[in-house]
């Protein structure tokens, strides 16, 4: 076995150690190699592709050794793909099928059958590329979607420059729809052009095989190599990419300035089906294109690959806006965009409605998927991060694509009825209809200050495992980021973001939303949970003491629901702002003047905002803690000596004293508080604002009334 082996335009990741290890697991060679492929996103996009091996097992029916087929199931990612992530089959039950196949106006009947045909009981559901696999006879095979080889698939003449390029050891089968019949096609194909290393799918992706799992792979990364370097050749021949540029990027910093400023509006207007969370990425092959001469070309065209419009839909929508225009003036921009989003709409219902069947799934949301603004960069929308990263990774795939076709001839898009019966597939609906239910706070962003410890960052984990986009957010740089480390080891990138935050600078809480936007696309759930305590007997307070209470509990409330508010009604999606106060806002108490009356001024500026912001669907509520000692930055220092004197007990004692003073005789915690703080915003208090809740174990002088 080959020790090394050098591509230029590919990633060689075979450790032969490693490989060595797993000899003699045909499934363990093929998880390797799947993951080796996945790992890099020029062989394969997200989700993308399937790998599969065929080996032979012992039947638990008969103990005789049969033949079984393992594949990539239904829904995979081979990057991330692990045993439980394959569907096991029977290969000669998969193969008999063709006496019972009744034609291709029949084959998507054929994909129950598959279930008759399953070896391993713990399957995953197998996949409609299941058959692709099953008639070709060879050990391993791999089916990918590779920018270069589409480029070529998806050119005007790619079926000659293919064989050409390879003189005849690639296979070329036209484009159709993935399923038992294209199955049967390229064993048709292989009997008709024996000796071949592979097949070109038009428009589509490209099958390549060996006999092991190494054969395959090194067989895959030739192949995909030689079509990168063709089309290198070609480009640097060809004079200026996508025609050469019409526009000048913005400077990197004033790009990010803008796109925050636009996201929230753009992610109003995309949610006015369903709430969506953005994306947004200038990379700088994005940008090659949307500032081109060809722009104009080839966006209305559509992808090619399936894979590819699924997730971005047919076409793009194109921002008639000039990269430095001015965008301060919310109502101008969304008066000048309202038109274009409409036509967007009104052109899929006319995609829709043209190419749509009897027995087609109703419309889905009309709204675009990838916007691109020349100049500035490329904004994905979707029901979740994940789902619009994703997407701006298969934009950025065909990009690739158009890139490239247009390099060595002419790029050609899948006709429109073709990527319908794609996009609506029954198939495709039902793969949908499965799909968990979301949850509470899926398609919600919150922004959580003072997050990185005790009740901020109990609040943030509780939004964050109910679904919601969630921004870590402290003044404390290594407790911030102590927090990160934290919830790097429990959530998803695409889950949570962080940045430094000091609540009584203006600057900062800027940038924090600016973050925010860039993120996520905005911003729904505020909570003001930024505080510190400072308990002192009256004479012993220094004005120094009065003004940063005042400062960070009352100021800083109010300039973070400033700045929320702005980017809310951008959004015109209503939102929620929750101010973290405490029972000390009602109670009297000693050694307490400069946290208790700024606390009451929390309380009273939540009122007077709930009053104000309700028309526009902003609530606005409370959340009154007592005595929340756990995780707490504030109980770390002079507050809880402070109270401890005050109440004549020692700082160890202060748990017990408050739980003992409480009606329910109980100890706070910050889970408590994250509850409290779910409940206003989870979806069964939507109608309510101006609210208190005391959480606090029941302290009588500081019920409401």
């Amino acid at each position: 076995m080959a020790t090394q082996k050098t591509f230029k335009h590919v990633s060689y990741l075979w450790d032969d150690q490693q490989a060595a290890a797993l000899a003699g697991d045909e499934v363990a060679l093929l998880i390797y190699r799947s993951n080796l492929l996945g790992a890099d996103l020029r062989l394969t996009n997200y989700g993308g592709g399937n790998t599969s091996c065929k080996a032979t097992a012992k039947d638990p029916l008969t103990g005789k050794d049969v033949s079984v087929m393992w594949v990539k199931g239904s829904g995979g990612d081979l990057g991330t793909m692990k045993r439980n992530g394959l569907a096991a089959l029977y290969v000669d039950r998969l193969r008999s099928l063709t006496s019972v196949y009744r034609g291709l106006a029949h084959e998507d009947e054929m994909v129950e059958l598959f279930n008759h045909c399953i070896f391993d009981l713990q399957s995953k559901a197998p996949s409609i590329d299941t058959p692709l696999h099953a008639f070709l006879p060879f050990n391993h095979i791999d089916h990918l979607h590779p920018d270069a080889a589409i480029a070529i698939a998806a050119a005007k003449d790619g079926k000659e420059i293919t064989h050409e390029l390879f003189g005849g050891k690639i296979g070329w089968v036209e484009w159709q729809r993935p399923g038992f019949d294209l199955g049967l096609n390229l064993r048709k194909c292989l009997d008709e052009n024996p000796g071949i290393r592979g097949i070109m799918l038009g428009s589509h992706g490209l099958f390549t095989w060996g006999n092991t799992a190494y054969e395959s792979y090194i067989n895959t990364l030739e192949v995909i190599e030689q079509c990168a370097a063709y089309i290198e050749s070609k480009t640097s021949k060809k004079g200026p990419v996508f025609g050469g540029s019409r526009i000048t990027s913005m400077e990197p910093e004033a790009r990010l300035t803008q796109a925050a400023l636009l996201a929230p509006v753009l992610r109003g207007f995309c949610s006015s089906h369903n709430r969506m969370i953005g994306h947004f990425s200038d990379d700088e092959r994005v940008l090659e294109f949307i500032n081109s001469k060809d722009l104009s070309r080839l966006a209305p065209m559509g992808t090619s690959c399936p894979d590819h419009f699924l997730r971005t839909k047919i076409a793009p929508l194109v921002l008639p806006l000039s990269p430095a225009q001015d965008l301060h003036d919310t109502a101008a921009i969304k008066q000048q965009l309202a038109p274009e989003f409409d036509k967007y709409r009104k052109g899929y219902a006319e995609y829709y409605n043209t190419c749509k069947h009897p027995n087609s799934p109703a419309m889905r949301d009309p709204n675009p998927v990838v916007i691109l603004y020349p100049g500035v960069g490329m904004f994905t929308f979707a029901k979740d991060k994940q789902t619009a990263r994703v997407a701006a990774e298969f934009y950025l795939n065909a990009i690739n694509v158009m890139r490239g076709a247009e390099a060595i001839s002419q790029y050609t898009s899948l006709p429109h009825q073709e990527a319908f019966n794609i996009e609506y597939w029954l198939l495709e609906e039902a793969k949908l209809q499965r799909m968990p239910k979301p949850k509470p706070l899926t398609g919600k962003v919150a922004l959580v200050t003072g997050s990185a410890g005790g009740i901020g960052k109990a609040v943030t984990k509780k939004f964050a495992d109910e679904g919601a986009c969630v921004i870590l957010s402290d003044n404390d740089a290594e407790r911030l980021a102590g927090a990160v480390t934290d919830f790097t080891k429990r959530y998803s990138k695409d889950v949570f973001t962080g940045t430094l935050l000091d609540v009584t600078n203006n600057n900062l809480i800027e940038k924090a939303y600016q973050h925010a936007a860039l993120a996520f696309g905005g911003v729904d759930i505020i909570v003001n949970n930024a505080g510190l305590s400072i308990s002192k007997p009256i004479e012993g307070h220094t004005e120094q003491d009065w003004d940063i209470l005042y400062d960070v509990l009352v100021k800083g409330q109010f300039l973070m629901t400033q700045k929320a508010t702005s980017i809310m009604r951008k959004q015109g999606l209503g939102g929620d702002v929750l101010n973290i106060v405490s029972k000390n806002a009602l109670v009297s108490g000693p050694n307490n003047a400069g946290y208790g009356s700024a606390k009451a001024a929390q309380l009273h500026l939540s009122r007077l905002n709930a009053a104000e912001l309700g028309a526009d669907k902003i609530r606005v509520n409370v959340v009154n803690p007592d005595a929340v000692i756990a995780d707490s930055k504030i109980w770390a220092g002079a507050w809880a000596e402070g109270r401890a004197k005050a109440y004549g007990v020692t700082v160890e004692e202060l748990p017990s004293y408050y739980a003992k003073r409480t009606l329910l005789n109980e100890i706070i915690l910050p889970e408590d508080i994250a509850n409290a703080c779910f409940a206003f915003v989870g979806g069964l208090l939507n109608k309510s604002t101006g609210n208190m809740l005391n959480v606090d174990g029941g302290v009588a002088m500081a019920f409401g009334r």
